[in-house]
């Protein structure tokens, strides 16, 4: 019996960005949600497997998000993808719990590859 889709959520605030990101994931098999906010992603974490997360988003960063879902004890990982990279950024996202760091503009291989390992178990289910 063939396992459910894999579900990524994209939270950016730039909708090119996650049009982009949602093209190009299911392309690849994923089913992709949406967000523009940080507390929006927040209401809806039901059957996500993976969250694709900017850290600089309006009211709730995320840096924020990672600490809520801490907080909350929810599994979902995070990838972490930036426009703004710095040395701070990279240490507080990875000792938050983020599974990869990446920065944009991402090529979409390594970012497919940041995905895999962490969607693989949906995918088996």
């Amino acid at each position: 019996m063939p396992g459910r889709t894999p579900v990524v959520a994209v939270v950016d605030d730039e909708q090119p960005v996650r049009r982009a990101l949602q093209r190009l994931l299911r392309a690849s098999g994923f089913d992709v949600r949406l967000f523009a906010t940080g507390s929006d992603f927040m209401s809806h974490l039901e059957g996500i497997d993976c969250v694709i997360l900017d850290l600089h988003l309006p009211g709730m960063s995320g840096f924020e998000v990672q600490e809520a879902l801490t907080e909350r004890g929810a599994s979902v990982p995070v990838v972490v993808l930036t426009g703004n990279d710095t040395p701070a950024n990279r240490a507080r996202s990875l000792a938050n719990g983020a599974h990869a760091y990446l920065c944009k503009p991402v090529d979409d291989k390594v970012l497919l590859e940041a995905l895999r390992p962490l969607t693989s178990s949906a995918s088996m289910s």
